[in-house]
This record gives C-alpha cells, sequence and structure tokens, in this order.
C-alpha cells in the first residue's frame, strides 16, 4: 500500500493551471482544447508563466500535479463509463418506484408530475453548472475540491469542509438504503403469495432476519468492488442493461396488462388534472367523543405546502450525478469526458423519471384499490403488490428478480463512486484516520476507503433493528445533504468567486450565470423540503430527523474546520497561498 495524498512534479517543473472564467467569449457546451498557464519554478522558488495549450493526454494529471496531488488512480474510464457511474447510481427507474406512493399521496397526480416535469428541468440545468466545476476542477473529491475553489482563499476551507462531510454523508447512507431496498423487493414476495409469515416491520423478528439480510447483501456489494478496476466496465454495462430491460418492460408490458384489466387506464383528465388532498393526513386532529379523529373539525395539510412535498419524492429520484465527478482522476479526458457524464447523465435520467411517472399514473388502479396495494403495512415494499396486482403472480416476479438485481449493482456503483469521494477528502485530512484512508493499492484502487464506507455502512444498517423509524430517518437525510452541496456550490460561484473561478473546456457561456441562479434557487427549496416533516400529523415516531443528521454532521464540519491545521490542507492553496509549492510536497 502507498501513502499519496500529495505529489511531487515532473523534473521539468512544468503545471497545468485552468485559465480565469471568461464566459462573455465562450459558447455554451464548448468543449475544444483551451489555452492555459504553463507555471515554471526555478531553482529560486519563483514562478514563471508561459501561454501553451494543453493535450487531452496530459492536462488533467498536470492540473492534479499542480494542485499538490499525486495522480495514483488508475485511468482508464471513458465517456461511457462517466455517464453509467451517475445514470446507474441514480437508477431513477427504481427511484420513481420507490418514491411513488409519496407523490400521489401529497397533492395528487397533477402535483405530482409537475414538480417530476420542474424536478427535472432544474435539475439538468444543476447538472449542467456542476459540469462547469467538473471540467476546471476533475479530480476524486470533486465536490469537495470545487467547494474549496467556489469559497474562495478565505471562505475555501470552510466550503471545502463542510461539503465534505455533507457528501459523504449522503453517499454512504445512500449505499445502506439502497441494500435494505433490494432486501424490502426480495420479502415483498411473502405477502403476494400468501405466505402467513410477519413481513410487517413493526415486528422486531422480521427486521432481525431484513437486518441479516441486509448486511449479507451488503457484504457482496462490497466485495464486488474489489475486483481490478479494468472489469469496472462490465459492471457498468450490466447495470445499464439491466435498467434499460426493466425500463423498457415498464413501457411495454405493464401498458398491455393494464388494458386487460376492468378498470383500465386513468383517464388524461385525471392524470393531468385530479389534485387528492385527503390522503396527506391532518396538521391538527380533533377527536370525537369516542376517540375517533372528527374529519370536520381537524385540519387537513395546507394544500399548497402538499404541492411542495411533492418534491420530496421527485427531488430524491434525480439526484446524485456528480457521481461522475467522483471517478473523474480515473476518466480519460476527464475535463471533457467526466462534464459531459454528469450532464447527460441528468438529462436522460430526467427524461426517464417523467415518461414513467406518467406511464405509472395512467396504469394506476382505482383510488381505493391504490391504497390498499400502496399502503399496505404487510409488505416492506408496496411496489411489489402493485406489479402483482397488475402484471399477476409470474409476471410480476420476473420483474421483480430484475428489480432486485438492478438495485444491488445501484449499491455496486453508489460504493465505486462514494470511495473515490472519501479517497479524496481523506488525502487532505478533512477525516478521522484520513492516512490509512487515504491509501491505494499497488492497482490504484482506494480500497481502504472502500472498506470505510462497508463499515458505516454496516453501522447504519444495525439501526434497523431497534426501530423502523430509526433506519428511515437516516435514509430520509441521504438527499437532503446532496441539495446543500449543489446550492452552496452555486451561492459560492455567484457571490464569492464569480469571474475568478477557473475555465474548463466545458462552459455554458452567458448561460452560466443564469444557471447558477437556478440552481441556487431550486436546490435551497428542496433541502428545505427534504429537511421537513412529511408525515402527519407530526409525531416522535414519524419525526424527520434530516434536519438533526445534517445539523450534526454540519458541527463535525465546524470542528475540524477549527481543529485540523491549515498546512495540512491542500485543495485551492495552489491558487491562493503564494508559499505554496507542490514540488516541494512529499508523500
Amino acid at each position: 500500500m502507498s501513502n499519496v495524498p500529495k505529489a511531487d512534479l515532473p523534473t521539468e517543473g512544468d503545471t497545468f493551471v485552468p485559465q480565469r472564467s471568461n464566459t462573455s467569449n465562450s459558447s455554451i457546451f464548448s468543449n475544444e482544447n483551451e489555452k492555459v498557464k504553463v507555471i515554471h519554478e526555478t531553482n529560486d522558488g519563483k514562478h514563471e508563466q508561459t501561454d501553451g495549450f494543453s493535450s487531452d493526454a496530459d492536462s488533467d494529471e498536470a492540473l492534479i500535479r499542480s494542485m499538490g496531488y499525486k495522480p495514483v488512480l488508475h485511468r482508464t474510464f471513458k465517456f461511457f463509463e462517466s455517464f453509467a457511474a451517475s445514470f446507474a447510481a441514480m437508477d431513477v427507474v427504481s427511484g420513481v418506484r420507490l418514491t411513488f406512493s409519496y407523490g400521489v399521496t401529497f397533492g395528487g397526480p397533477a402535483a405530482y408530475w409537475v414538480s417530476m416535469l420542474i424536478t427535472g428541468v432544474c435539475s439538468t440545468i444543476t447538472a449542467a453548472s456542476l459540469a462547469e466545476f467538473c471540467s476546471a476542477l476533475p479530480t476524486s473529491g470533486s465536490v469537495y475540491l470545487w467547494a474549496a475553489e467556489a469559497g474562495g482563499p478565505k471562505l475555501g476551507r470552510f466550503f471545502s469542509f463542510l461539503v465534505a462531510w455533507w457528501s459523504t454523508t449522503a453517499w454512504t447512507t445512500f449505499v445502506a438504503s439502497t441494500a435494505q431496498s433490494c432486501v424490502n423487493f426480495i420479502f415483498g414476495e411473502v405477502s403476494t403469495f400468501g405466505n402467513n409469515w410477519s413481513t410487517d416491520d413493526s415486528n422486531v423478528k422480521f427486521r432481525a432476519v431484513q437486518w441479516i439480510v441486509a448486511e449479507v447483501v451488503l457484504v457482496f456489494v462490497i466485495l464486488l468492488n474489489q475486483v481490478p478496476p479494468r472489469y469496472y466496465k462490465w459492471i457498468f454495462k450490466l447495470s445499464m442493461i439491466l435498467i434499460f430491460v426493466d425500463y423498457i418492460l415498464n413501457l411495454v408490458w405493464l401498458p398491455i396488462a393494464t388494458s386487460k384489466k376492468s378498470h383500465g387506464f386513468q383517464s388524461a383528465k385525471w392524470v393531468f388534472t385530479e389534485t387528492i388532498y385527503d390522503q396527506a393526513g391532518y396538521s391538527k386532529e380533533v377527536y370525537d367523543s369516542n376517540g375517533n379523529v372528527d374529519t370536520n373539525l381537524s385540519k387537513l395539510v395546507p394544500k399548497g405546502w402538499q404541492w411542495c412535498l411533492a418534491y420530496f419524492a421527485s427531488a430524491g429520484v434525480i439526484v446524485g450525478y456528480d457521481a461522475s465527478g467522483h471517478i473523474a482522476e480515473e476518466t480519460k479526458d476527464a475535463s471533457n469526458k467526466a462534464a459531459r457524464g454528469i450532464f447527460f447523465s441528468a438529462l436522460t435520467s430526467s427524461v426517464v423519471a417523467f415518461s414513467l411517472t406518467i406511464l405509472f399514473l395512467f396504469c394506476c388502479p382505482p383510488l381505493d384499490t391504490f391504497n390498499n396495494i400502496m399502503y399496505n403495512t404487510a409488505s416492506p415494499q408496496p411496489f411489489v403488490n402493485f406489479y402483482s396486482y397488475v402484471l399477476g403472480r409470474g409476471g410480476h416476479v420476473v420483474m421483480n428478480v430484475i428489480i432486485i438485481f438492478e438495485l444491488f449493482l445501484n449499491a455496486v456503483i453508489g460504493v465505486l463512486a462514494c470511495s473515490r469521494l472519501v479517497f479524496g477528502v481523506a488525502r487532505d485530512g478533512v477525516l478521522p484516520f484520513s492516512g490509512w484512508i487515504s491509501q491505494v493499492s499497488k492497482g490504484g484502487q482506494p480500497k481502504n476507503a472502500i472498506t470505510v464506507i462497508f463499515i458505516v455502512s454496516a453501522l447504519l444498517l444495525c439501526t434497523i433493528l431497534p426501530s423502523s423509524v430509526a433506519f428511515s430517518s437516516l435514509v430520509s437525510a441521504a438527499g437532503a445533504p446532496s441539495f446543500a452541496c449543489y446550492a452552496l456550490l452555486a451561492f459560492g460561484r455567484l457571490f464569492i468567486t464569480r469571474d475568478k473561478f477557473p475555465k474548463g473546456k466545458w462552459s455554458l457561456g452567458v448561460f452560466s450565470k443564469p444557471f447558477m441562479v437556478v440552481s441556487l434557487l431550486y436546490n435551497t427549496f428542496v433541502f428545505i423540503i427534504n429537511i421537513s416533516p412529511y408525515s402527519y400529523p407530526v409525531t416522535g415516531s414519524n419525526f424527520n430527523y434530516a434536519i438533526v443528521i445534517t445539523g450534526a454532521v454540519s458541527i463535525f464540519a465546524v470542528i475540524c474546520t477549527l481543529v485540523i491545521p491549515r498546512s495540512r490542507w491542500i485543495a485551492n492553496r495552489y491558487r491562493y497561498d503564494p508559499n505554496f509549492s507542490s514540488n516541494k510536497i512529499k508523500n
């Protein structure tokens, strides 16, 4: 194992530094080679600059060296792997299924499809903005280093520590929740075949079995991440194939099966205009003399707020497209291909998610039947019941097998992306035991970072045992920190490093600042939604602890900022510290 946090420059001392942003002369989505500044460090420690042009072969690694890091990860990924990293990690086909009941509950079909449409547009805009960050700084650690640059010389360190803790929390929680989701689809078969064994998560015996199986699934997820990096392309391909097959079967098979049902399809009027406000619960319950809820005196959750809560279902589906940035240091021509991977994965995911939302709404059974299926406490995954109802027992088993393997590979790719993020953060000493975590194998793989993800995810899964609510609260925190990261990056670019941020090959041109405004407003809004209560009336058992978890993680970030010596932190020092010399930093 070799320790990798810092780097020696090439013998001749040439390093690559991107130019300052000048969006007025750049075109949207440009990807041509950019003019760069080549820094020559003389024997007396001074720096001289000359103009030059970067090549795809050396510019990304030269940039990494100029920042004080040694390129140690294997660089074999191409655009397909970059695209697949984000697209498969998001897996919006599974995401829409997992959140569909929430989408219909808050405001009804009209609120759901509108929120999904707006989410798709704003997420794509956010991804385009993040692509600019990635193109300028295509390194492992991605959002962490982007935040350091966006915060400038005064706030960059604090911003980077915040984003480091937020993002690692989001991704490790995502891995644990995906493992559990995979298990829920497995046990969802029990109730559909009429087995008397309880799969109600209020049953502690079932939770114990659920926990054991989830831990076993996690072990296999981690083991698959130990394969040599050259085999990852097959994992990406298999995951993409399963998602494609899943999507096509839904588009073709589900409508055919629905057409054979006596109730047939929902009307276009119901899908596009129907509002439902009595499913979200009461913000204040009033009981009659018999102890029952008095529907006339109790207050429903406000209608406008229900429309806002619909974004809890939609925004949580299209998030995580920064995964392409996490593996940028392993991607060839990363300043171009990783940036494209972020944008096109978000765009494609938005189209897929919206089309599935409309499809599921048209194939939705009558509301009473829907409620009996989707809110069946006897099943840990109600969508298994939905497929069983529409496709029949045999048909739904085929779909469920595909879903289980799809979620499994979803978790595998999530660990892949997360491990690169953790590695990138650890080599700056931001995390506990950073020296050990930032070590890589001879094959250029951050295996210790993978081990850390396994330990943390396994501990998170243990929260299933005392209460299903405890684990659900942790899962609810998976999306909120990511939205906070995206919003903070946009804020930094708009108000701190407005015209000082480095320029990469991917440029939005005149659209850069307007897109940043949209990114800031949208992600701030969905962050607020994701930390708000979404079960009513609010009690201790259904309280959304995302705000508590995000707050606690933020406190850790503040403590690290105060405790960890500035001398151990590299990030944006290569640009703002006049005493910084990358070729004097030792491994």
